[in-house]
């Protein structure tokens, strides 16, 4: 039986120009401040932009806007309620601080059901904090956002290395649009980018550990100020949307 919810799904996504997945194969390897500093960054620069907090079970991104109680509007849905300038979509607006107790078919159901409520303004990106590794959730964004493109969130650790290669592994074999890899928190300086050059996928750029992001995350204003923020604007800039951040600034 086909479930009515998915091509209310489609609609609720057609208005949306490109959907951009950060992931990662681990907690901790700073994907959710990737995606937060993304959206932040984009719409900074002018470009509407949503972001989905789809980390059931540890989100984050409210804590990384500063913002904890927002209430979302419902008319003939729920309308994604706007954080600096960015529409903005998570499970924390329904289940506060509580645990979320879900696994196997209630966590797809939960993802199909979000995503159908959910009312997205006409947007140039859909930032996606995805939980990590290859789960439900990957899967359920695969099946449902046919355009998604993924960014990889890695470490310098062997471990982070390895999962990373298994996921970009995945979506190779699944024919799914890998934007790069970003080398996050390294120490050491060609580690991600020859690891990256092994799985023939692109090099984005490295962020440095920021020992001031720990202090700036919840405030909106000093985050962007960040060593973090200005290393990702300059990954944007010279090559994740080049022709659209440069046709940007022309019309300023």
């Amino acid at each position: 039986m086909i479930d009515p919810r998915l091509s209310i799904v489609e609609k609720r996504l057609s208005e949306i120009k490109r959907v951009i997945a950060v992931s990662g194969s681990k907690g901790g390897v700073g994907k959710s401040t990737i995606a937060s500093l993304l959206a932040l960054l984009l719409s900074k620069k002018g470009h509407k932009v949503g972001l989905l907090d789809l980390d059931f079970f540890s989100p984050s991104q409210h804590i990384m806007l500063g913002t904890k109680k927002v209430s979302p509007k419902e008319d003939k849905g729920i309308i994604a309620p706007e954080i600096a300038g960015i529409s903005f979509m998570s499970i924390i607006h329904f289940t506060g601080e509580n645990p979320v107790l879900i696994r196997g078919n209630d966590v797809s159901n939960a993802i199909i059901e979000l995503l159908a409520i959910t009312r997205w303004p006409e947007l140039d990106f859909l930032i996606i904090d995805m939980p990590p590794g290859i789960g439900d959730a990957t899967l359920d964004i695969l099946r449902l956002a046919g355009n998604a493109e993924f960014i990889l969130v890695t470490t310098d650790s062997k471990l982070s290395l390895e999962g990373v290669k298994k996921l970009a592994i995945a979506l190779k074999e699944l024919n799914i649009p890998i934007l790069g890899i970003i080398g996050n928190m390294s120490k050491r300086k060609d580690r991600a980018k020859e690891f990256a050059v092994s799985l023939g996928i692109d090099f984005l750029g490295m962020i440095c550990y920021d020992e001031g992001l720990e202090d700036a995350t919840g405030k909106r204003n000093k985050i962007l100020k960040t060593l973090a923020a200005k290393q990702l604007e300059e990954i944007i800039r010279s090559g994740l949307i080049k022709d659209k951040w440069q046709s940007y600034e022309k019309n300023l």
